[in-house]
């Protein structure tokens, strides 16, 4: 058994019997670029590109099914939303780091300098290529048993996001009606690498600062300082 292959049994919990496609999974195109192979040897069927092509379409119908069973009442398009949040770039890329794909990525010199693994592009992408490779090998339910336990605590945090905007327009409305104002949102602080930011903002009621909040995007923090805004005006 190779490294890679004891890592991903024993960290990730995937075994695969085929270790080749495992390696394609995490080959990106910059590095077979640069490594000569056999003219018969199409470079499509050595970099990740098409599994990962697989792998979207995998997860889209594996996160679109889960949705419509998990939350019966829901609109089709919050659905849609949903599903967008849950397989877009960020969240791949984030379960990708946590996961530890970059380590194992197969880059190009060039793409290695720039800082390719950590790009959020190339994580989600390797992370969409696993996916497609598991598919191909194991079927769809192996995917689903991988995928959709690591989808499920961003799906609460997406939830409960929402209840964060909802303070944000309660936040606004208690302002016009009680105050006739309209509440403004600052940033203090942006600290962390760009894969992996935190943003503190705060917001204010003329020159008042009544709520601070932090989150991985400014949008977040706010609806984070607008709910603390809230607590704080409501004991006084």
């Amino acid at each position: 058994m190779t490294e890679l292959e004891r890592y991903f049994r024993e960290k990730v919990g995937l075994y695969f019997h085929n270790s080749a496609l495992l390696q394609q999974a995490l080959t990106h195109r910059s590095y077979v670029n640069e490594h000569p192979v056999p003219p018969e040897v199409p470079k499509t069927e050595l970099d990740n590109e098409r599994l990962e092509f697989l792998g979207d379409a995998v997860l889209d119908i594996i996160v679109a099914e889960w949705l419509f069973r998990q939350l019966p009442l829901t609109r089709e398009g919050k659905l849609t939303r949903l599903r967008s949040a849950l397989v877009s770039t960020e969240a791949l890329a984030e379960l990708s780091m946590q996961l530890g794909f970059g380590q194992w990525l197969r880059l190009g010199r060039g793409e290695e300098e720039h800082g390719g693994r950590e790009r959020q592009r190339t994580l989600a992408g390797t992370f969409e290529a696993v996916c497609g490779a598991l598919y191909l090998e194991q079927g769809v339910d192996t995917v689903r048993a991988f995928a959709l336990p690591l989808l499920k605590p961003h799906l609460d945090q997406i939830l409960a996001e929402a209840s964060d905007k909802d303070a944000k327009s309660r936040l606004q409305e208690w302002a016009h009606v009680t105050l006739n104002q309209t509440p403004t949102y600052h940033i203090l602080e942006v600290v962390g690498p760009e894969h992996a930011r935190t943003f503190t903002v705060e917001v204010r009621l003329e020159d008042r600062v009544v709520g601070t909040g932090n989150g991985s995007s400014k949008h977040r923090a706010e609806h984070t300082a607008a709910r603390e805004a809230l607590k704080a005006l409501a004991a006084g």
